[in-house]
């Protein structure tokens, strides 16, 4: 970027007490100017892309076929299409991911693949030339917390997986992204979510109280530093 240019990040929350954990961090780094906008809560979405230099749509309960409930889903993806049709950068994360699949022809797929914790992926080998993944290790601990996938659209590229979702991240043109996994949820962000959502969570994996401190013990320094990489990377490319 050149000196003087200020970036504006337009940031799309579709659920409660989803921030931007180290995305936020990367982006603060980097000087951006935030445009946080919540359709869930009724907030309108710009029109186009001509405002705003990028694009980050965070994760949420709901899955991305949800338009019954959430009215402004098909109005996002068309956004979304017209920040890559103008090259500028897109991150889509968790159900944001899912959204950008579905923006350009991936099918969604409800229910198939749940994951929750810690889990390990894998980079594929696409992913050692990529200008965001390129540098992490071929394998490495992040945070999951789904239960739906996707196929990918014709045009990406897959970037990584594991044995529950096969797309775990890819990247469609220069610098649009979705990641499945969770990489903006540091240590005091996963402690954060396990109290605000602790009777939903307690239904699903009732010893994960018990479990999380050696949780985050175990896998913690590791996925935070991959998330963190991921993040300050991403930045990089708007």
């Amino acid at each position: 970027m050149s000196a003087g240019f200020s970036m504006r990040v337009l940031v799309v929350q579709n659920y409660d007490k989803t921030g931007l954990g180290q995305v936020g961090a990367a982006l603060a780094e980097a000087g951006a100017d935030l445009d946080l906008r919540r359709p869930y809560q009724g907030d309108a979405l710009p029109e186009d892309a001509a405002g705003h230099d990028a694009l980050v749509v965070l994760g949420g309960g709901q899955n991305a076929l949800a338009d019954d409930d959430y009215p402004y889903f098909p109005a996002l993806l068309e956004l979304t299409r017209d920040f890559a049709d103008r090259d500028r950068a897109v991150l889509g994360i968790c159900l944001g991911s899912q959204l950008v699949a579905r923006a350009f022809g991936g099918e969604n797929r409800i229910g198939t693949a749940n994951e929750f914790g810690w889990c390990g992926v894998s980079l594929t080998p696409a992913a050692k030339a990529d200008p965001v993944l390129g540098a992490l290790p071929e394998k490495f601990p992040i945070f999951e917390w789904h239960d739906d996938t996707f196929v990918l659209p014709e045009k990406a590229v897959r970037l990584a997986g594991n044995d529950v979702a096969e797309n775990q991240a890819f990247r469609i043109g220069r610098a649009v992204y979705g990641f499945q996994f969770h990489f903006e949820a540091d240590r005091p962000m996963v402690r954060d979510w396990s109290k605000s959502f602790a009777p939903l969570i307690a239904q699903r994996h009732p010893d994960w109280s018990d479990r999380l401190d050696d949780e985050i013990a175990r896998n913690g320094p590791d996925a935070d530093a991959a998330g963190l990489a991921i993040a300050r990377a991403w930045v990089a490319a708007i």
